[in-house]
């Protein structure tokens, strides 16, 4: 396979991603942290190709973007009202909300009840998302290697594994979002990030 990169500027650039991505292809893009690797969330075959893309033990959930906060209803069984307020808080931005997943989620998403969702705060990945519905993405890295800031990183890393690359330039880097649980009567943070528990609880309240 060849890895195609094609700067996000160019108007070609989201349709040729949304082409592949139809056709279960992987797509790179640039987010809010790091480059990620994405496939259409509803796509089982594609999802379980992410894996095999970066070497990533199997069984390990992969997150899913979305490019606005309704689209949680389509990846979600049931939104919680904790949710939909950390949401209007927060997205886009570093929060991962974990709410109970759509049963039609393919298993490579999520072996579990649960699903993380999240709306990533860069307009490239936004537009990407707004069109091709949710995803399932990932770092665009080999798993074990540093996560890449710039798409001739991932080509380095994932060239001739993936389908396209969309250049949009460096991007910020950072620390891994905070995780939120939302599923039970009150938020649990599972992993710290920069949102903090306390602005977590005050936004939820």
């Amino acid at each position: 396979m060849k890895t195609e990169i094609l700067s996000a500027q160019d108007p070609l650039a989201l349709p040729r991603a949304l082409e592949i991505l139809k056709s279960s292809g992987l797509v790179a893009f640039p987010t809010d942290t790091v480059y990620g690797v994405g496939a259409l969330a509803f796509d089982g075959a594609a999802v379980v190709s992410i894996y095999a893309a970066k070497d990533r033990p199997v069984g390990k959930a992969i997150p899913v973007l979305i490019g606005d906060a309704d689209d949680m209803a389509k990846v979600s069984a049931k939104v919680p009202v904790i949710a939909n307020k950390l949401a209007a808080r927060f997205w886009p931005g570093p929060l991962t909300l974990v709410v109970l997943k759509n049963p039609d989620l393919p298993m490579a998403v999520s072996a579990g009840p649960t699903v993380g969702v999240r709306v990533p705060d860069h307009p490239v990945a936004r537009s990407l998302l707004r069109l091709a519905g949710p995803m399932a993405v990932t770092s665009a890295n080999l798993s074990g290697q540093p996560s890449p800031s710039t798409a001739q990183e991932v080509l380095v890393q994932l060239g001739g594994r993936i389908a396209l690359i969309l250049d949009g330039g460096k991007t910020p880097g950072g620390v891994a979002s905070t995780v939120v649980d939302c599923v039970g009567a009150e938020p649990q943070v599972l992993r710290a990030g920069p949102i903090s528990k306390s602005e977590i609880v005050a936004a939820s309240g």
